[in-house]
């Protein structure tokens, strides 16, 4: 699992918290992920939507994909498909994805890269591994999350923003044994490199064998816990919580995960887990396929404007990598 490492003994590290002095959030629920097709026949898990958590406000839907070794021919991507009303959060731990959409952002994500694609007002994209991938075969392993938007910001101009591995931040436990990559939002005073108009916390955290991660979570955000490899246990009761289950915690202030002291192959480093948390919106949700508004109506006109192709024009061929940095101002939000 290649995803951007670091020695923990040099970073800065998560403060300790005090055993009595702390509000733990307990585990109100643990959830398996169901397997499903998508794309063009790719298999994700997804703990939500399910028949056990049909929502997460903010959060629509988590998929993981992998991690899987691909014979030569068999990875597969998405054809050109619409958005609007939500942000798409695609994180490449393992192996590489390209993405394209019809502003021009996108290019090849890659081993620890996130691309964070706002369709906002509506937007057209392309998901596919590269021409290597699928002639060679090989490791692939990622996630895809959707982040709704409030319905005072679905309408805001769609937006890409394209985080390296090297832009993340990176910090380590309390007791310098595991490590902790902030993609969005902020734990321990420190801040990730993703822009978000819905105020939310992504990380992904290597827990080391044995040991245990323990942090302060804002009061007022969900929180949840994600298993990519590895066994561990979730909260201060400590569920028992494995590879594609979700852990979703109760209200307190603070989390903590240990992490098992023996780990599979697939997690010789340690327990692999993302951390995900935000301000619930608590609006109406209407959903349709791509669609994610407020209400029916809102759902037909979206509809009505890919039919009528008003949520961009796909290009004859390739667009030249951009980022979020080459649009225009005003095309960027906030």
């Amino acid at each position: 699992m290649p995803a951007i490492t670091a020695e923990t003994l040099t970073l800065p590290r998560i403060p300790a918290l005090s055993e009595g002095a702390t509000a733990w959030r307990p585990v109100a629920s643990v959830v398996t992920a169901h397997s499903q097709a998508e794309g063009e026949g790719f298999i994700v898990r997804r703990p939500f939507p399910s028949a056990a958590l049909s929502l997460a406000d903010p959060f629509l839907l988590l998929d993981h994909i992998g991690a899987v070794e691909y014979a030569p021919g068999e990875a597969k991507g998405t054809p050109w498909h619409p958005h609007r009303g939500f942000e798409t959060v695609t994180y490449i731990i393992d192996g590489a994805f390209e993405h394209q959409d019809t502003t021009g952002g996108g290019g090849l994500i890659t081993d620890g890269a996130t691309q964070w694609m706002t369709a906002g007002a509506g937007i057209q994209h392309i998901e596919q591994p590269p021409e290597q991938l699928v002639v060679r075969g090989g490791l692939f392993h990622g996630t895809q999350l959707w982040v709704n938007l409030p319905a005072a910001q679905k309408w805001v101009p769609p937006r890409y923003q394209d985080i390296e591995a090297r832009d993340v931040t990176l910090l380590a436990s309390a007791d310098g044994a595991s490590l902790v990559r902030i993609i969005a939002g902020e734990l321990a005073g420190h801040r990730g490199p993703g822009a978000t108009y819905t105020p939310i916390a992504y990380a992904h955290a290597t827990v080391a064998p044995g040991s245990r991660l323990q942090l302060s979570w804002p009061r007022d955000f969900n929180a949840l816990a994600y298993v990519l490899a590895g066994q561990g246990y979730a909260g201060i009761d400590e569920r028992p919580l494995g590879e594609g289950q979700l852990a979703v915690f109760g209200p307190g202030d603070a989390l903590s995960l240990r992490a098992a002291d023996g780990q599979p192959a697939a997690a010789a480093r340690g327990w692999e887990i993302l951390l995900l948390g935000g301000l619930p919106i608590r609006e109406q949700v209407a959903r349709y396929g791509p669609f994610v508004m407020n209400t029916r109506e809102e759902i037909m006109q979206a509809v009505e404007d890919f039919q009528a192709g008003r949520m961009g024009v796909i290009p004859a061929s390739r667009f030249p990598h951009r980022t979020a940095a080459d649009l225009p101002v005003d095309a960027r939000g906030s």
